[in-house]
């Protein structure tokens, strides 16, 4: 087990999916393809770079990817010239390297208006500017999840089994988690827990991610195929589920890993509530329902290949949509820093704007 090389990491804890370095010169990244097997960090110093590490999912969840894009800008501002139009175009490669997560364009653009508000100043000034504004949404995002984990804690009982898709924890966080952050509070609360993760095919970030976490947080953990959900939903062995999101329409439609609508589906048909914890900035209000939501595509190699062996005959169509949107219908109720709401009795989430 090795610490992140940073004296003082804002996620607060010994691991962290990003962290921007004290000269604000340098980003750590955990190089998440190589966990669980090994655990190292990689060092990026500009934005072009963070955003081919963000496509290339070395980071990987919505509100994590929107950290690194930040930090992403901050990195731009030491090199932009002419200062506006460098970092316009820093900010239209970051917005590019993954579409269908929100998070990333709310912390763009929140970055490019506040190098536009200090376009005057002098380059230092502007870097440490733009390195506090960076560093503020990090912390805003570890307050929020932890928030988000007491609201949705209270949702879990006692002694619950609780299924989880994707990676949804402090890997995919400034810290502490939002599906994993609510399965954490639980177990501080003094909840006797246990999860149930989907591997999460074609990159088995529950397999690989989550059960690492939870492992090393001393959770009970047990790893399924995704194929397996239904077979223990039928035996009666869940009591509900709870995903992250990457982007969340003002009607309450979820995109999430592909898969998730999957989980969603299962949870409606055997009557257990399904589960949506995600910051705020990952809903959109301007997206009116999960039709509108753009959903990435993938490269084939991820589901051609294990490693560097081929299982698909190379003759083969391969479709590898990296989302799928579960409708609101289905979504007992999404956490959020600002409070909760439940999608299936008709609640909307632009009650929470008052919060």
């Amino acid at each position: 087990m090795t610490k992140i090389p940073h004296p003082h990491p804002i996620s607060g804890a010994e691991y962290s999916a990003v962290e921007l370095m004290l000269d604000d010169a340098e980003v750590l990244l955990l190089e998440q393809r190589d966990l669980p097997e090994r655990e190292h960090y990689v060092r990026i110093q500009s934005a072009e770079t963070m955003a081919r590490a963000i496509t290339d999912m070395v980071v990987r969840g919505a509100p994590a990817i929107g950290v690194a894009a930040a930090y992403g800008m901050v990195l731009a501002a030491r090199s932009a010239e002419p200062f506006v139009e460098g970092m316009r175009r820093a900010a239209q490669v970051l917005r590019q390297s993954r579409p269908t997560a929100v998070n990333l364009m709310w912390a763009v653009d929140r970055m490019f208006a506040r190098a536009e508000a200090v376009a005057g100043l002098g380059q230092f000034d502007r870097v440490a500017a733009l390195a506090e504004e960076a560093r503020t949404i990090h912390r805003q995002d570890v307050a929020s999840c932890a928030a988000i984990g007491r609201l949705g804690a209270e949702r879990v009982p006692d002694g619950a089994t609780v299924l989880t898709h994707c990676n949804a924890g402090a890997l995919a966080t400034g810290g502490y988690g939002t599906a994993l952050g609510v399965i954490r509070a639980a177990r501080d609360a003094g909840k006797r827990i246990q999860v149930i993760a989907d591997e999460t095919r074609p990159y088995l970030q529950g397999a690989r991610l989550t059960a690492w976490e939870l492992a090393r947080d001393g959770i009970p953990v047990t790893v399924i195929a995704d194929s397996a959900a239904a077979s223990l939903f039928a035996k009666g062995r869940i009591d509900l589920a709870v995903v992250g999101a990457d982007r969340i329409a003002e009607n309450g439609d979820v995109a999430n890993k592909i898969g998730t609508y999957g989980v969603a589906a299962l949870c409606h048909l055997h009557e257990r509530p399904f589960f949506v914890a995600a910051p705020w900035s990952t809903v959109d209000l301007e997206c009116a329902d999960g039709s509108a939501i753009e959903i990435e595509e993938r490269g084939p190699r991820e589901l051609t290949h294990l490693g560097e062996r081929a299982v698909v005959p190379a003759s083969a169509r391969v479709e590898n949509p990296a989302f799928d949107v579960t409708p609101a219908r289905f979504v007992a109720a999404i956490f959020t820093e600002r409070g909760a709401v439940a999608p299936q009795r008709g609640e909307t989430l632009r009650a929470l704007l008052r919060s």
